[in-house]
Order: structure tokens, then sequence, then C-alpha cells
């Protein structure tokens, strides 16, 4: 029987796969078989144990690991005794000078190594998606809003190039975070390796090497979750600027505003259950509200990072809730965004029109003209914005002032039209998306 939404409505099978209990068991006993291999290659145990074990993992089942831990009651010791049963006289050496966690923590570095994988991927679709909408309308003229406000113009594109950007700086932040989170630890019980012995410090630096992590340098019985902290604060991140782009979408789709829309099945697509007329941002909304669930658990990752000496289990229960939820969710709502994006339809006749209906935004244009006519500033936007503030037309109200009627009458066309007033919105838009471009 499925509890978890992850089970049946939400998440990509690959990054699923990952976080599935088959995969962990994997993961574990891929780190087992590297302690073996250090093991063997400086003298613990014999040469040829190495292929045994490895052979042996192969033939670990779930099943049989946990008919194992309903007896014993420990699931890190039945997936050792699992292993071990199938090793022979080499089974005596699985495990040797390891703690629980060593095998935990490095398994759960090897799972995060595979999901920021497929997490640098969602970037670069992401990137590319978003470069391609700002190039296409880096001259489509729009409202800029403000408090909910009609602004001054800026342009589609613009407003896109802005996304980017925030994209751009969150895959280099993984690429500068990605040493610090993909850290696994083989030191033993208390971090101190006496179980290891002299060799302690290169055997922990041959495992993480046969596994490709680097290692934690000052270990307790755990890798520092300063490390889960700081990836949960990160993905946390992430998912609020998901959110953020996906509640433009929602509001610029708003029937009052209707600037954009998401790709709606016309043909098929149910909006509502009552209201045949509906078409509603099911996909942005949906973005925003699984963001909610990843900053949730955020508060948890912080208090699973408080533990007593060198550790307690209050972190264990609540991370296997944590790490896979926000790691799958957070891979779902990037590939929702992809999608979002990608078919968005931009309808840019209604931009117009909504820039048509508040000419006032061009206040702040008709300031510089004045300015460059010889007028102070402060005179100049006291004097617009007496005339803004006025009951009717903008337009109207500015040729019948009697002081700058005739001053703005001629070039009237000129300063109220939006398209002339989107300052250097373009080279942004060329600069930005030349970052993902590699020009």
């Amino acid at each position: 029987m499925a509890v978890c939404p992850l089970d049946y409505r939400y998440g990509r099978e690959e990054v699923k796969g990952i976080f599935s209990e088959e995969a962990k068991l994997n993961y574990m006993l891929k780190v087992e078989v590297s302690l073996i291999k250090a093991l063997a290659a400086f003298g613990k145990v014999p040469e040829e144990c190495v292929n045994i074990v490895e052979g042996g993992a192969r033939k670990v089942t779930l099943q049989r690991v946990k008919e194992i831990e309903r007896e014993i009651k420990h699931d890190v010791m039945a997936m050792v005794k699992a292993l071990a049963e199938n090793c022979g006289e080499c089974g005596k050496y699985v495990h040797l000078g390891a703690t629980s966690n060593d095998i935990i923590d490095t398994a759960t570095a090897l799972q995060l190594k595979d999901f920021v994988g497929i997490l640098e991927k969602d970037f670069i679709e992401l990137e590319k998606t978003l470069a391609d909408l700002a190039e296409r309308y880096k001259s489509t003229v729009m409202l800029g809003r403000t408090h909910g406000q009609a602004a001054v113009p800026i342009t589609f594109g613009l407003k896109m190039a802005v996304y980017l950007a925030e994209i751009i700086r969150h895959h280099k932040r993984l690429n500068e975070i990605k040493n610090r989170i993909l850290v696994g630890k083989m030191m033993g019980a208390v971090g101190t390796g006496a179980a290891l012995g002299a060799k302690a410090l290169k055997i922990q630096k041959f495992v993480m090497g046969d596994l490709e992590l680097g290692y934690e340098e000052a270990p307790t019985q755990l890798v520092g979750r300063d490390r889960y902290v700081e990836f949960a604060s990160y993905m946390a991140g992430v998912a609020t600027s998901l959110e953020k782009f996906a509640t433009e979408i929602r509001n610029l789709q708003r029937s009052e505003i209707g600037e954009v829309s998401e790709k709606f099945n016309r043909e098929k697509q149910v909006g509502s259950s009552t209201m045949a007329h509906k078409q509603n941002p099911i996909t942005a909304e949906n973005i925003c509200g699984l963001a909610r669930i990843i900053r949730g658990f955020l508060i948890s990752q912080y208090e699973s990072a408080i533990l007593w000496h060198e550790r307690d289990l209050t972190n264990s229960s609540a991370e296997r809730f944590i790490i896979p939820h926000m790691c799958v969710l957070l891979d779902d709502i990037m590939v929702k965004s992809i999608n979002l994006f990608r078919n968005l339809e931009v309808n840019e006749d209604r931009m117009m029109e909504n820039l048509r209906r508040h000419e006032e935004i061009m206040a702040e244009a008709v300031i510089i003209y004045l300015v460059e006519k010889g007028w102070s500033r402060q005179d100049a936007h006291e004097k617009v914005r007496k005339i803004a503030m006025l009951p009717g037309k903008f337009r109207e109200n500015l040729l019948k002032d009697k002081e700058i009627g005739s001053l703005v009458r001629e070039n009237i066309d000129e300063i109220l039209d939006p398209k002339k007033y989107i300052g250097v919105s373009e080279k942004i838009v060329e600069e930005i998306v030349n970052k993902v471009r590699k020009i």
C-alpha cells in the first residue's frame, strides 16, 4: 500500500531509483567492497578475498538483509552478515575496522554524487530553455511592475534573462560546493581509525579514491552534518528561485493580465470539474507547492546536525526522509520548470494592449525629456507627478498643461512610446545569453 506521494505521483523514476532501498543496499555493498580492496592493498586481508567479496556482494538480496534485520534489529549489521555468508572464509574480514556510519555516510555520498550528475543535466536544460526565451523575446516590450503596479517598460526577454542569470549562479554554486558535499569516511567508531591501525589514513584515502569521493578530514562517527546542512540549504535556495519564477507565470496568466500562459491541451485537458472554461496554471502551482515542501525539510536537517558527543541517532530517522525527498522533489520541479518555460505561450498582443492602457508608465520618460530641456530633475518630477495624479488620460493631461504642453507636443509620440524606453535591455539579454552559448 503506497502512502507517500513520491511512490505514486511525484518524482522521476531515474532519481527515485537512486534513493530506493535496493539502490541504498547496493551503494553500501560497493563501500564494503572498496574497504576490502583497501585492506588487501595494505596487507590486512588476503588478496584473494577481494574477488570473493566482490562476488559475494552480487549475491546479496534485499530480502535476505531484511530477514536478518528482523532478527537482529540492526540494518547495517544485517547487510554485513548477508554479505559475509556469501564470502566463505573471507566473510570474517567483511566490515573489518569499520563502523556503521562509515558505510552509511559513504553510501549517501555515492547517492548524492549520482544525483548531482542528474541535477547538472537539469541545469543545462533549464539554462538553454531560458536562454532561448530571452533571445527570442529580447525586444518584446511589456509592462514592468513593482508593488503589483504598472512601473516602466521592460522586455519579456529581460525578464527571462534575469531568471537565467539566477539559474547560472545556482549552477555555479553547485560546482563550488560539490567537493564539500561528496564526502565519505572510513575511520571507525569515533573517528580515530584505531581499528584500522597505523595505516588508517591511507586506508581511508584508498577507499574514497576508489569510490571517487572526498574524505572527511576530521571525522567523528559521522561525516560532518554541516555538509548536509549546506546541501539542504542549497537545494532550498534553488527551489525558492523556481517558485519565484513559477509565481510570476501564475501572475502573468491571471485573466486580467493574460500576457503568458502554460501550454494547455485544448482538445483533451480539463481545467476544472465544474468551470468548463478554466485553463489553470497547474504546473506552475505544482512547482510552488513542492518548493515549499523542499524548504520545509530544512529545519529538520539543521536540527539533525546537533548531536551528542561523537554522535547519537537522532539524525538517522530524520535523514531517511530529508535527503531522498529533497533530492527527488528538487529534480521534479527542475524538470517541470524546463517544460513550463519550453512550452510557454507568450501573448505579445496582450502585452502591447496592457502597455497602451497605462500611458502613465512613461512619466519617467517625460521627466528625463524635461531635464534635457533644462528643467531641474526635482521640479520636473513634481510637475509630472501632479499631472499623473489627474483623472483622465495621461497624454491629454500633459498636452493641456500650460507649462509643459508646448514643450512635449512636437515629440509626444516618441516620448510616450514604450518601445523607445527599454534602455539597454537588449544588451543585457545578449550578455547573459552569451554565458550559456559560450560565445
